[in-house]
């Protein structure tokens, strides 16, 4: 076992006395030496509960025959960092996370992993250090939160209040009115209920083979979770046995990360995302995913998918239902189970997982729809909302043996539908190309109103997220504009910060069904509209975003994959870009922006070599 570097031979006993302090016993020496690596916080809802869910996973791989080990990553609320300085730190939390398991894992040579992650950059950080770590990994989050409801019963989320927040702002709101929909919106501990960042990339998690099924839509609150959990500790102790050389020298059974994130796991990541119109941070996480890996990936892919995935699902904040209602529906397997069925060759159904299974297999047994379903997966699935305001995990028991005792709302078979009634034969997301982004931009199609699929108006100019928001909520941004917001990309920001509150506030002043917005910053999985995001290269690095002044005509046509601004190269080779001075020049951010790259890469970063 690759733990024996530190537990064997005489030259050890030095470590083994240190070992021994931390609890570990005779027989222990002899066990996988398990990182059980945790993302608890306090200060972020979705993991807020996962001190909890932590020690359940240690007593768990201690039953399974393993010897677990329990750390923490660091963790950003996107939420809370919204609409301030802190936003800045979101993404570039990412590098931190994926560096900080690095040395862990390394420095403490840990035979397997049992990753706990559950919102905005804390997943992606610890796929980036799986895949470059490459130990024997399972992935099990902690779960989404349950939906909120207004006193009618209608659901609520946290993109309910940033909404109702731009319209008190604008008037059109009273403060009781806003303080009743803050008090409802966010009721459990868990990641933000609807297909935001947090619950896509879980999700991907399990297209991608890296999780076990439910890991991202099974309730936080649900007592079933336990059973995940159970069956990923016992899991990843078989992985590392599996590993195991047998008397000839070849490992019995090789299921790595990088056996499990190849570029056909990251293209099944994709479809899924494309099928339920997934946040548009997931291109820029997958791209960085893939890069880690080694692997050879570019934006252009993304689009080559999306002409084959209809979009049979939509999740908050594109319509009313939640991460509760794909689940009960059927959750990742019963989406991949319908793609399957509407186009039977655009998986790659042959993708390792950590099952030991393929991909097709786990849909097989997985998809609720399938007539090879097991029985577990009927009564996961079956796990209804607790309506108890808690931030503990697990502690709403199961009360439906099976799903014919769910006594559900709404018609799964709208909530996921079949390919031939999808909202759209082509996916939820798309990458637009032009003058105004030679290397892509990533609009989420699946929440753009129909009628601003194809939009040409006059540009509004701000270089900064807080100038944006306060120039919509004060009136600066009429019917029929392009609003461009700019240096907010990962050098430029730096950080790239999310457009929540410039894009909730387009909605609150109700100008979402005629304003577009584009930006080389991102936008959070809440986002909705014509947002276009993610446009490189971005100002900061001589991208033409930075050459655009007031009153410029954007054209922007979503179904042809076209963005561009209404000017000759000619035009534009005279204009040059604002002065800019960066924005941070102390601290991590500082080092951040020397290093960073724009989102065509994934906003990952990149040492620059010294020439003499």
């Amino acid at each position: 076992m690759r733990s024996d570097t530190i537990k064997k031979g005489d030259i050890r006993a030095p470590h083994r006395s240190l070992l021994r302090a931390c609890g570990v016993s005779e027989s222990d020496f002899g066990k996988p030496f398990i990182a059980v690596v945790s993302s608890h916080v306090d200060v972020i809802p979705g993991h807020v509960h996962l001190n909890e869910v932590a020690q359940f996973v240690k007593k768990s791989v201690i039953d399974a025959g393993g010897v677990p080990f329990v750390f923490n990553s660091i963790g950003v609320c996107d939420g809370i960092a919204m609409g301030h300085e802190g936003m800045k730190y979101s993404l570039a939390s990412r590098e931190i996370i994926a560096d900080s398991i690095e040395v862990m894992l390394n420095a403490h040579r840990f035979d397997g992993m049992i990753c706990i992650p559950n919102c905005d950059k804390v997943t992606p950080g610890m796929l980036m250090a799986a895949v470059r770590c490459n130990i024997p990994t399972i992935f099990v989050s902690g779960g989404p939160m349950e939906a909120g409801q207004n006193e009618n019963g209608e659901p609520l989320d946290l993109i309910s209040v940033f909404s109702k927040t731009a319209a008190k702002l604008n008037g059109k709101l009273s403060a009781a009115e806003l303080l009743d929909v803050e008090r409802r919106a966010c009721p459990t501990c868990g990641s933000c209920s609807g297909m935001f960042t947090a619950n896509s990339m879980n999700c991907l998690c399990e297209a991608i083979g890296i999780a076990l099924p439910g890991n991202g839509t099974l309730l936080a609150t649900s007592q079933h979770r336990q059973s995940l959990f159970k069956r990923a500790a016992k899991r990843i102790v078989q992985m590392v046995y599996e590993l195991e050389l047998d008397k000839s020298g070849k490992s019995k059974i090789k299921i790595l990360p990088r056996d499990i994130i190849t570029a056909e796991a990251i293209d099944n990541a994709m479809i899924l995302d494309l099928a339920m119109g997934g946040s548009t941070n997931t291109v820029l996480h997958l791209l960085a995913v893939a890069n880690e890996a080694g692997l050879s990936y570019t934006m252009s892919k993304f689009n080559e998918l999306s002409e084959r995935t209809p979009t049979i699902c939509k999740v908050s904040p594109s319509c009313d239902y939640h991460i509760e209602d794909v689940h009960n529906a059927g959750g990742v397997h019963t989406i991949l189970g319908e793609i399957r069925r509407g186009n039977p060759k655009l998986l790659n159904e042959k993708a390792t997982t950590i099952s030991g299974k393929t991909l097709g297999q786990m849909i097989n047994n997985w998809d609720i729809r399938s007539k090879k379903v097991s029985s577990e997966a009927l009564k996961m699935y079956a796990v209804t909302r607790g309506n108890k305001r808690t931030n503990k995990a697990f502690c709403i028991k199961q009360s439906n043996k099976n799903l014919s005792e769910a006594k559900l709302s709404f018609d799964p078979f709208d909530c996921i539908r079949t390919c031939d009634k999808a909202y759209s034969q082509t996916g939820g997301l798309a990458v637009l190309y032009g003058n105004l982004a030679p290397k892509g931009a990533v609009v989420k199609t699946a929440g753009v109103l129909p009628g601003m699929l194809r939009h040409s108006g006059p540009a509004v100019v701000f270089d900064s997220e807080p100038e944006a928001y306060n120039g919509i909520t004060s009136g600066k941004v009429k019917a029929g504009d392009v609003v461009v917001v700019r240096f907010e990309g990962p050098k430029g920001g730096p950080g790239m910060q999310e457009m929540l509150g410039p894009t909730t506030a387009i909605k609150g002043v109700k100008l979402d069904d005629s304003v577009a917005l584009i930006t080389d910053g991102r936008f959070s999985g809440g986002t909705a509209g014509a947002s276009i995001g993610h446009v490189s290269p971005e100002a900061a690095a001589g991208g033409t975003i930075g050459l655009v002044q007031n009153g410029d005509v954007i054209e922007i046509d979503i179904p042809a994959r076209k963005l561009n601004i209404k000017l000759t190269e000619e035009e534009l080779m005279l204009r040059k870009i604002p002065q800019h001075s960066p924005k941070i020049n102390t601290g991590y951010l500082a080092k951040y922006r020397a290093m960073a790259t724009s989102a065509d890469t994934g906003g990952i970063l990149k040492i620059k070599e010294q020439t003499e």
